[in-house]
């Protein structure tokens, strides 16, 4: 089970924490983790992937340099930092998760992932 949280009204420019707590299932090394996006009337989009021990990382090319996915897979959380946030952010967040052990790769595909969070709002104003 994923609980996302963090989402919340920022000005453009500024940043926000999203948090992803995960429950039940195998220990948080063997998952892939990701975060998805998704804006009123469009699709749900790859935002940023981690490898289930860390170390590989994968970013959308409109977050990239601005946002960093991370894990604390002692703790069962994933987060994903976002700064210099614009208009275009705003969106539903989910975290989602997928058990590949050993995973060499990080899929953008949403239809790779097995698990999702209910998602959190964030909204940037101009």
């Amino acid at each position: 089970q994923l609980q996302a949280s963090g989402g919340g009204l920022v000005q453009a420019g500024g940043s926000l924490r999203l948090s992803c707590a995960a429950s039940g299932g195998r220990v948080l090394s063997g998952y892939n983790m990701a975060w998805f996006r998704q804006a009123p009337g469009k699709e749900r989009e790859f935002v940023a992937g981690i490898r289930g021990s860390g170390g590989i990382s994968s970013y959308a090319d409109s977050v990239k340099g601005r946002f960093a996915i991370s894990r604390d897979n002692r703790n069962k959380m994933v987060y994903l930092q976002m700064n210099s946030l614009k208009s275009e952010d705003t969106a539903g967040y989910y975290c989602a998760a997928v058990y590949i052990p050993n995973a060499l790769t990080i899929s953008t595909s949403a239809r790779s992932y097995s698990f999702w969070g209910q998602g959190t709002l964030v909204t940037v104003s101009s």
